[in-house]
């Protein structure tokens, strides 16, 4: 299980959550410095823009929605006290105007990359996928940025 689904299984109210030790081969995965003819790749962490902003399950939707729209983002990645990411709100869910809860109107286990991806690759599966964003996250789930296509 990755660390990233036992923190939302933890909020889900689950109690006794186990969680991989991360080995040698997360170093990467983790964002930590490189070496070689790697290093000097550009990669999804270095591409990410960090100041995305965020949310938690307990904040008020209403002020998330206000404080996101003034930030020019249309999104907002709900992460926990360890900055672990839980969901994401999208740009629908910010539009509405309703009395759902973050939890209610997040879209749950978003799709990541970890920070060692080549950016060019990343770029690719973008293309392919017609989609604009890929959230960054290291390999215990901890929130990098976002990379936007654009």
């Amino acid at each position: 299980m990755s660390p990233r689904a036992a923190w939302r299984l933890e909020a889900l109210g689950y109690e006794q959550i186990y969680d991989y030790v991360a080995g040698k081969a997360d170093w990467g995965a983790a964002g930590l410095p490189r070496e070689g003819a790697v290093a000097a790749e550009p990669t999804a962490g270095g591409a990410a823009d960090r100041d995305v902003p965020t949310c938690s399950l307990g904040d008020d939707l209403t002020a998330v929605r206000v404080r996101v729209r003034m930030s020019g983002w249309d999104q907002c990645i709900v992460v926990n006290e360890q900055g672990i990411v839980l969901g994401r709100l999208r740009r629908r869910a910010l539009a509405a105007d309703d009395e759902r809860t973050v939890e209610e109107a997040m879209t749950d286990g978003p799709s990541t990359v970890r920070p060692n991806v080549p950016l060019d690759e990343l770029t690719r599966r973008l293309e392919r996928r017609t989609l604009r964003t890929a959230l960054v996250t290291t390999s215990d789930g901890r929130l990098v940025g976002v990379v936007r296509r654009a």
